[in-house]
């Protein structure tokens, strides 16, 4: 993957990176859609592509050129290509790679708002768009998370953010421009980032909460001392201060940032002052958990009402939706101009993100406009994410799921209800509670649809008449 972000682009293609997690039936409908002509498909998930294939048949699409790559676990010779419908002239990775010529001329684009890239949304919503990025975009993406990250010459960059996910943040052309290796594991785990950082000495490591929550719940087993600081860039979801505050003690330095797949990746940053050093410790990851302010290679973000566009004021009260406008932002959606129009509607690319500002400038968001999500919750609860469930009286309760940590199998939804009602309005406490894991996208974010769907198959909880609710 990470030499085709390069070979792709010099051979004057567009790079379309797909999720390993997709079903054949998701993978067919965007191999269909991009148009695909050739087919990267790792032996380790070869039966996926293989249904993908077959759908594509059934469709009377011409197939893409398939080109298996060969993994140290699983020999090329070792693998069945047993279906009728993959191209007759499929080609080994290495193989493919021998036919290279040396005096091969970059093909470089015409103009730097060409696509590079064509990157699916990460489909917490269900229904995934394609995304375009340009040369320019990526190019200069790939130098604000240098910065960004505080990356300096030779990094030893550790990955656990999905290179299919915005181009691995675009920090796959980032660490190279600034001649670094690249530490791969096939299998996130605590003991795989803790083993890696020893032996590999990392220097930079980046991801979703999902990861720093996986990191301060190691098992005491599983830790090592990090030999120096190892900094740590995390986006998608807000961290909880918790977890920020736990990290700095493991001896990680957080930087928090915020983006989206329309933005390349981050698109913000919370820049750290250098008067907050004095701060507790639990206030500094409190401001640790904003969203912070844009990087340079932004034009303007900003929180606007979205129907007058008019900015909100920076009192920390007034919510309003995320909006960004820039170099860095899409060029739009692939094949899907009224999505395009409504997404860059008033001529700013709208989120969908609600936040509010900070008197210094600094935004923190609130929500996602129509989904609520809580995470890394203190004492027994790892994550727990709120939906509504069908109600025949109020018309829709909280319902929340629940994962407990690993010690703490007592739990019962009678004691987190009423912690919630001792400690929040009750109509913002859940009425059901459901224990179980959180459904993921690969990029550690809660796919708030999947819990609405079984939230709304549960039907609607008994009709009952307490005011006091």
């Amino acid at each position: 993957m990470y030499e085709l972000h390069f070979a792709v682009p010099m051979a004057g293609a567009i790079l379309c990176t797909s999720n390993i997690r997709h079903d054949s039936a998701m993978v067919s409908v965007l191999l269909r859609y991009s148009e695909a002509k050739v087919f990267f498909v790792d032996y380790k998930f070869v039966e996926v592509p293989r249904g993908a294939l077959d759908l594509l048949y059934l469709t009377k699409t011409k197939l893409p050129r398939l080109v298996l790559v060969p993994t140290s676990q699983i020999p090329s010779h070792t693998v069945s290509i047993s279906s009728t419908n993959f191209n007759s002239s499929t080609l080994d990775y290495e193989s493919l790679r021998a036919l290279g010529k040396p005096e091969f001329e970059i093909r470089r684009p015409k103009d730097e708002s060409d696509p590079i890239s064509l990157n699916y949304t990460s489909g917490t919503t269900s229904s995934p768009k394609g995304v375009v990025y340009s040369h320019r975009g990526a190019y200069l993406n790939s130098l604000a998370a240098i910065l960004l990250n505080g990356m300096g010459p030779m990094p030893v960059y550790l990955w656990t953010v999905p290179m299919f996910h915005c181009n691995g943040w675009c920090l796959t052309w980032s660490v190279a421009a600034q001649g670094g290796t690249n530490v791969c594991m096939r299998n996130v785990s605590a003991k795989g980032i803790f083993d890696a950082i020893s032996i590999h000495k990392v220097t930079h490591l980046g991801g979703a909460p999902t990861v720093l929550n996986m990191i301060v719940n190691a098992l005491p087993s599983e830790r090592k001392p990090l030999p120096f600081k190892v900094e740590v860039m995390t986006a998608a979801a807000p961290p909880p201060s918790q977890i920020l505050f736990k990290m700095d003690e493991l001896g990680f330095n957080v930087t928090h940032s915020y983006g989206l797949t329309e933005t390349n990746g981050p698109g913000t940053v919370c820049t750290w002052k250098p008067e907050w050093d004095s701060l507790p410790p639990t206030e500094k990851a409190r401001i640790k958990s904003r969203q912070g302010v844009y990087h340079l290679g932004l034009d303007e973000m900003d929180i606007k009402d979205p129907v007058t566009m008019k900015s909100v004021p920076s009192d920390v009260n007034t919510i309003g939706e995320v909006m960004f406008r820039g170099n860095t932002v899409m060029k739009g959606y692939l094949k899907n101009i009224k999505a395009t129009e409504e997404a860059f509607k008033g001529r700013w690319f709208r989120s969908g993100d609600l936040g509010v500002k900070h008197p210094d400038g600094y935004i923190e968001l609130k929500d996602r406009s129509k989904d609520i999500i809580i995470s890394g919750g203190e004492n027994i609860i790892l994550e727990v994410a709120v939906v509504g469930r069908p109600d025949d009286h109020w018309g829709e309760t909280p319902c929340a799921f629940v994962k407990l940590k690993e010690e703490c199998n007592n739990a019962n939804a009678e004691d987190i209800i009423k912690f919630c009602r001792d400690h929040l309005p009750h109509y913002m406490s859940p009425r059901t509670v459901i224990f179980e894991d959180l459904p993921k996208t690969s990029t550690g974010k809660t796919q708030k649809f999947v819990l609405k769907e079984k939230a709304k198959a549960m039907g609607s909880l008994t009709k009952m008449n307490d005011s006091k609710l």
